[in-house]
């Protein structure tokens, strides 16, 4: 998980490459979304922003879908994000956490993101997980978390 290497924007939209191991020593809330400027994702991004006082004196959020950076920087400029955006058009880090699954709408199969949150220690494990996440009250169960 450490060496793959994806790009993406950092909390101010300049590009930059990350990988996990950059942020050894720090507590990371690392989200997997479908996709931006969908109506989930958007509030899912909107209540990490709108909650970036209190999560982020805790931890580093850092929000990853298969978009590309072009998406992203669409989607962080309109929603005003500050926080880490990846870019995982490959699906590597999707399938290191085994968030990229067969996914069914209107019967049709295809692969996409299953909805997860993970926060991962300074030590680099994996402390607490969330799969097939609901959007609402999701960021206040990280919230709870984090700070119990």
């Amino acid at each position: 998980m450490d060496d793959i290497k994806l790009l993406g924007l950092d909390k101010d939209g300049n590009e930059k490459e990350y990988s996990i191991a950059d942020f050894k020593g720090k507590r990371i809330v690392l989200y997997f979304y479908p996709k931006d400027n969908t109506s989930g994702c958007t509030q899912e991004a909107c209540d990490f922003k709108n909650s970036m006082n209190r999560v982020g004196s805790k931890a580093e959020v850092i929000g990853v879908s298969p978009d590309s950076l072009k998406s992203h920087h669409k989607f962080r400029e309109k929603q005003g994000l500050n926080f880490i955006l990846l870019s995982d058009t490959e699906h590597k880090l999707a399938e290191k956490f085994e968030v990229w699954k067969e996914k069914s709408m209107y019967g049709r199969k295809y692969m996409g993101i299953e909805r997860s949150t993970f926060v991962i220690s300074p030590d680099g494990k994996t402390e607490k997980e969330w799969r097939k996440v609901k959007v609402n009250g999701h960021v206040d169960e990280v919230l709870a978390y984090l700070e119990q």
